[in-house]
């Protein structure tokens, strides 16, 4: 008999092959522990073959507040693009859009880095910054009522991540900074300092906490999108996305 965790990577899998959602209701109570939910994103990665690496070269991470436990997924590189980017060809469930700020190491962080690294030593970890739009799915028919740990399972409901152009990474002062978001011929929405953690480096040594967590060494190179300035902004088929960081650049996507 299957594990839970291979019962939950097995359902995720086939609704990716078929592009239809599961039911999740079969699911709920099988998971216990967010380490399960990151065994099934695991499980279901070598079931598609997604990645080619030890450690994947895209993640996400984020979390709704600093006092708040933080989740991570890996993504996949086929879903991963440059803007602009052209998704009226691919498949979602869904389209709810989230207006991020991706970051760039600049050299490998191994297992003890990881163990002893401080966010205000971002400048010297990281050579880039860019802005990122997070396209958020999912594979449940129970899209936003699923339980946390399905959603974690199911790479946090992601759908796909484009990546604007890159710029040196600087501090700067998020409270201050603008971020504004349009959608179709929707007016543009301005958010000013709503990232959750305040500062997106801030859940650094989280991230390469987990990343290197099983001994791994996470290559220079390797990207994280920290979480979204926005919220969660439905967007339709057809519609063209826009997100801009004043100082930073900008993303756009066409659904």
């Amino acid at each position: 008999m299957p594990s839970p965790v291979q019962t939950v990577a097995d359902a995720l899998a086939s609704a990716y092959r078929l592009h239809r959602p599961s039911d999740a209701t079969p699911y709920e109570n099988l998971l216990a522990q967010a380490e399960e939910a990151y065994a099934v994103q695991d499980a279901v990665g070598r079931s598609l073959v997604w990645f080619d690496r030890p450690v994947p070269q895209h993640w996400k991470s984020g979390g709704p507040s600093r006092s708040a436990p933080l989740t991570h997924a890996p993504l996949p590189p086929q879903r991963v693009w440059a803007s602009p980017a052209d998704a009226s060809g691919a498949r979602f469930n869904l389209r709810f859009i989230e207006a991020e700020v991706a970051l760039r190491l600049a050299r490998e962080v191994t297992p003890a880095d990881a163990q002893s690294f401080d966010p205000s030593a971002a400048p010297d970890w990281l050579d880039g910054m860019a802005v990122s739009i997070e396209v958020v799915d999912s594979r449940w028919q129970q899209a936003r009522t699923a339980g946390a740990l399905l959603r974690l399972a199911d790479l946090q409901s992601h759908g796909a991540l484009v990546l604007g152009a890159w710029h040196p990474f600087a501090a700067r002062d998020w409270a201050r900074q603008v971020c504004t978001v349009q959608i179709g011929k929707g007016a543009p929405q301005s958010f000013r300092g709503t990232h959750s953690l305040g500062d997106p480096a801030w859940l650094l040594p989280t991230w390469l906490r987990h990343v290197t967590r099983h001994g791994a060494t996470v290559p220079a190179g390797t990207v994280v999108t920290t979480g979204t300035w926005c919220g969660l902004l439905e967007a339709r088929a057809g519609d063209t996305v826009r997100a801009a960081f004043e100082g930073i650049g900008e993303a756009e996507i066409h659904l």
